[in-house]
């Protein structure tokens, strides 16, 4: 498979331009204040080691894994790997960060030492290490390679996303690299946890935001990737890109002071309103309109909405 020929819709190549537009407007604000990216990130590093763990199989809560990471916390009832995993993440979100730079490229070095901190503490003999034998995925579609194969076919993705894929959206290739590397599958263990922090560092080169995969997503988040092995990544590009922009959003929301984002319910209840909350929703899940998921809720905006209907109308002249 040439992984470099994606065919997206019209709606993901205009959901593309929208999140090149939101990234340009936030560059406009860099550097941005300390106090304001203190918080965002203190928050988002909170959000994305709950999630990550989450999806998973840690039962930490958010207010938990807060609680955990920012008081040093011990959760009754709450397993000690559990609490590890939630450190562990976080000082992977740290060493990756520290690494952002324009001119970054990903390394074999950079991967094991990222895997390293997901797993120290807990699985000190497999941290840091491609796996050695073979291994199979509950409810995947495929079986990955060989171990022996492992080196050369990371070899291969660095090569790719290092040098043969500068053609490409930084969104599109930051999806692609995270497919390729669960398909390779090169640990026992935290392979997941591993490339969100990975794809996460791709995305932050290239100044965009980290997109955060929610855990009420997981099951859409893995008939994604089961998709993508089939050669499909309509469903992952669609998640990638709608979790960028709830984070882009965060930040701009943060940085404006806009508050045209609502409840899609609430938009619709207005009285001014023409269209049903089952249809606006659909747009949303879709991806065909400006929208993002927070605590399981739509938000989306009237400007949205309409930027949506008028687009539809240009498209039949």
């Amino acid at each position: 498979m040439d992984w470099g020929k994606i065919t997206l819709t019209y709606e993901q190549q205009d959901t593309l331009r929208r999140l090149t537009k939101k990234k340009q407007l936030l560059d406009t604000f860099r550097p941005i204040p300390p106090m304001v990216i203190k918080s965002i990130q203190e928050a988002l590093t909170v959000e994305w080691t709950y999630h990550s763990n989450s999806i998973e199989g840690n039962t930490l809560t958010l207010q938990e894994t807060k609680m955990v990471l920012e008081e040093g916390f011990t959760i009754k009832g709450k397993s000690l790997r559990e609490h590890f995993e939630a450190v562990n993440h976080q000082e992977g979100i740290e060493f990756v960060q520290n690494l952002v730079a324009s001119n970054y490229q990903i390394t074999e070095k950079d991967v094991l030492d990222t895997h390293a901190l997901v797993l120290q503490k807990i699985e000190k003999d497999f941290a840091g290490r491609y796996r050695t034998g073979g291994v199979r995925i509950s409810g995947a579609n495929f079986i990955p390679p060989n171990a022996l194969k492992v080196s050369t076919l990371m070899e291969e993705l660095f090569l790719w996303v290092n040098k043969h894929s500068a053609h490409l959206h930084p969104v599109v290739r930051a999806t692609i690299f995270h497919h390729r590397f669960v398909h390779i599958h090169p640990f026992f263990d935290g392979n997941g946890r591993t490339v969100r922090l990975l794809f996460n560092l791709l995305l932050m080169k290239d100044g965009y935001t980290p997109a955060i995969i929610l855990k009420e997503d997981r099951k859409k988040y893995y008939d994604a990737l089961n998709e993508a092995n089939l050669g499909n990544y309509y469903k992952l590009v669609l998640l990638v890109m709608q979790a960028e922009e709830r984070t882009l959003n965060i930040y701009l929301n943060a940085l404006t002071n806009n508050d045209d984002y609502q409840p899609i319910q609430q938009i619709v209840n207005e009285p001014e309103s023409r269209y049903g909350q089952e249809y606006v929703s659909l747009l949303a899940r879709q991806g065909k309109i400006d929208a993002y998921k927070e605590n399981g809720v739509w938000y989306t905006s009237k400007d949205a909405i309409q930027n949506y209907v008028q687009n539809r109308k240009r498209k039949r002249l």
